[in-house]
């Protein structure tokens, strides 16, 4: 394990005390020519595009054989993090990019609007936990929500966690909390400049004190509190030894107990299997306390396996219960919603691609023991939630909002009335509940916060927030158009209402299209601020998603993933031939997955776009499963260990399949020193790889962020610098004049 990586995690310990111009490119279809087999012999090059001069990056003779196919990769070099080379390079290039950014005159307008805007109270979602709710606000330019407590929902807020007093700059945050059963302790966990790892703590929530019990080596894992309140599972990795590499700490997860009061020494493991290292673990209790149930999943494939063990009074923290495989094999997803004694219900894909509700009753033998509850429908099933006895089901209709209620029988109680075209979230509680709280976004419409009364069915605000804009001045229309092979791919496109398409107009086209996720409707301040300064928003609902159920997920992965570019190009071609804008006008963006995305559609297909800004993105396809937790997203990439998904791999690889001597859009790759799920080498091979193979004038630049990692947590301060910087550099590139309208 590199020692860089070791302070990281060792910061959390000290601070508490798991997807991804114009040269004719090729067209979609085809496979583009691959980059030389051999790299050049080493030595240091310095690139240079109309009055940029690129900082020297050697190209060593790196070659990998796959499958007897010799495969280069110059820039190996750049995968080393802690070298003081990679450092060098690391610094020179930010030199040239903020030295770029600081002559841009749209800079300091975009960001004091963005400011401005950002400057909002932004309330989550009440819960309540015990004789309390719990709730996160921030008070508008915050690097970090507040969590409060409220005795009554018309009272005072009071202070239970401030992140923000954990570090100066805001770049320690919470990553995660669950409450005992009474609600008088809360575990909690935190992470800093963006780790995926995480240290947990216990708090009162009466005296707002810590306990001196503290939990280390955790990542994708929350807690689950027995009944009794006096501990809870939790999912954890062994702790490093001397000369482990950074990527064996990402296998081997194990779920423990943990009791309040003792050292996490002590803590006993109640479920692991050695011979299946890359199986990861969910543990819920059931809210009557009599079982746990886990969850086990295979990296970010949606397909899980679930197991559940009995709790007998006073057995929990010894380890003993027989472990029950409920749902083996990893043959569907399944999520589990509650249960009604030895009944337990799920949210199902299994013989519904959209999803269903199905009861399981444990006390009867394997096809027997199943009955649904509410069958598939047209619109896709995103989410359920058992609260107030009754079945909360939140369904995707077109990639927007739609949310039902049901009985436990499978009887509609009727829909629940959203104040338009949107997304929804929450609609947690206990079975016996009597209320619940969800929140509704959309592209123009910034978070509102519902209490639904459950006796009556009807909403009513709990939380309006107040932003410097009017969202009557904006409009927002979905559209259909043909992928490459006639597959109908909606598209969102929102703008200010006296913005007239055209030829001129600069328009951001952003996307996705990967692990079963699906993108919806929601409010962003630089979304808002782009569209007030005259341009076009889109936002392709690509395959590879979730919006239209597992078929459609399927359709982008693996020996499929070239329709999720397909669908992407599609898009672009459509708002061009449609009279939105035009390609010297149009940028392309997305982060991890949707990094993936735009740097393969602008190896593609470079003349299509103006502008691009990948961000912390997976570009390397041939070594994307060697770093941290990378191995896990195989169920969507496939490996290149496989021949036939190395060769669908070696296909769109953005690293490899940049082309000297043609003219790319102006592109900014951005990531950060301390991404530990896309590990910036990936960005930094593509950019020094661009940077090189560019031969227009456009330049290709990459703005590497500080003491910050993939996005979660991301203080706000950070979030207004990021977007102030790419959308000056998106203007700039497509030579469009801002009208900020605030």
């Amino acid at each position: 394990m590199t020692k860089r990586w070791l302070e990281t995690a060792g910061m959390l310990v000290v601070l508490a005390g798991l997807a991804c111009g114009p040269n004719k490119g090729a067209e979609p279809t085809q496979t583009p020519d691959p980059a030389p087999t051999h790299a050049a012999t080493a030595t240091d090059t310095s690139e240079s595009t109309a009055g940029f001069q690129y900082p020297d990056a050697e190209r060593v003779d790196v070659v990998d054989d796959y499958h007897g196919v010799e495969v280069a990769d110059p820039y190996r070099w750049l995968e080393d993090l802690d070298s003081e080379k990679t450092g060098a390079w690391i610094a020179a290039q930010n030199e040239i990019t903020f030295g770029h950014l600081s002559t841009l005159e749209s800079r300091d307008s975009i960001r004091q609007r963005m400011t401005s805007l950002w400057d909002y109270e932004r309330w989550g979602v009440p819960r309540r936990h015990g004789k309390r709710y719990v709730v996160s606000r921030n008070d508008g330019l915050q690097n970090q929500s507040v969590l409060y407590t409220l005795e009554r929902l018309g009272d005072a807020p009071k202070v239970l966690l401030d992140p923000n007093g954990l570090s100066e700059d805001g770049t320690v945050a919470l990553a995660g909390s669950g409450f005992s059963h009474d609600g008088e302790l809360m575990a909690y966990g935190v992470s800093a400049s963006g780790s995926d790892w995480q240290t947990w703590r216990i708090r009162n929530v009466a005296t707002g004190k810590d306990l001196e019990d503290r939990l280390d080596w955790i990542k994708f894992s929350g807690v689950a509190w027995t009944k009794d309140n006096k501990g809870f599972y939790y999912a954890r990795y062994d702790a490093p030894k001397s000369g482990d590499e950074l990527e064996d700490l990402n296998r081997g997860q194990k779920l423990y107990y943990h009791v309040v009061g003792t050292p996490q020494a002590d803590d006993v493991l109640v479920y692991s299997r050695p011979d299946h290292e890359e199986w990861g673990y969910g543990a819920q209790v059931t809210e009557d306390g009599r079982y746990l149930v886990i969850r086990v999943r295979i990296g970010t494939d949606p397909k899980v396996s679930v197991f559940y063990q009995r709790i007998p009074k006073g057995t929990a923290a010894k380890g003993k219960a027989k472990t029950v495989e409920l749902l083996p094999d990893f043959k569907a997803g399944y999520a589990f919603l509650g249960n009604r004694g030895p009944e337990f219900f799920f949210r199902t894909d299994d013989g519904a691609p959209r999803g269903r509700i199905i009861a399981i009753d444990t006390r009867k033998p394997a096809g027997k023991r199943e009955r649904e509850v509410v069958p598939e429908s047209s619109d896709t099933l995103r989410s359920a939630s058992y609260v107030g006895k009754s079945l909360v089901l939140s369904y995707l209709e077109n990639a927007r909002a739609r949310v039902e209620r049901f009985d436990l029988s499978g009887k509609s109680m009727g829909q629940i009335e959203l104040p338009g075209l949107g997304s929804v979230a929450g609609f947690g509680g206990k079975q016996a509940a009597t209320e619940t709280f969800y929140s509704y976004s959309g592209f123009a419409t910034p978070g509102s916060i519902y209490r639904l009364d459950l006796r009556s069915g009807k909403s009513e605000v709990f939380r309006e927030p107040k932003v410097d804009f009017d969202p009557a001045d904006f409009v927002t229309e979905q559209v259909f158009y043909e992928s490459l092979d006639g597959t109908k791919i909606p598209m969102f496109i929102s703008r200010h209402k006296d913005v007239k398409p055209s030829a001129d107009t600069p328009t951001y086209l952003y996307g996705y299209g990967g692990f079963d996720i699906a993108i919806t409707p929601r409010f962003s301040v630089p979304d808002l601020v782009w569209m007030e300064m005259g341009g076009i928003y889109a936002v392709a609902n690509l395959r590879g998603g979730g919006e239209f159920g597992e078929q459609w997920h399927q359709a982008g992965t693996k020996l499929q993933k070239q329709n999720v570019f397909d669908d992407f190009i599609s898009a672009a071609k459509w708002l061009v031939k449609e009279g939105y804008t035009s390609h010297d006008k149009l940028a392309v963006g997305g982060r991890s997955n949707g990094g993936l995305l735009v740097g393969a559609v602008i190896t593609q297909q470079p003349d299509l776009f103006g502008a691009a800004i990948p961000g912390v993105g997976v570009m390397d396809m041939l070594r994307f499963n060697k770093f941290t937790i990378g191995w896990a997203w195989e169920s969507d990439y496939g490996s290149p260990q496989n021949a036939a998904e190395f060769k669908a791999l070696h296909a769109y690889s953005p690293y490899h399949n940049l082309r000297k001597g043609t003219s790319y859009p102006s592109t900014m790759v951005y990531t950060a020193d301390h991404d530990d799920r896309v590990v910036p080498g990936h960005s930094y091979k593509f950019a020094a790889a661009l940077q090189h193979a560019q031969a227009g004038d456009d330049p290709v630049m990459i703005r590497i962020d500080t003491k910050a990692g993939h996005g979660a947590g991301k203080p706000t301060a950070k979030k207004i610098e990021e977007w102030t910087d790419l959308w000056s550099f998106v203007l700039d590139a497509l030579d469009a004049k801002p009208t900020l309208r605030g």
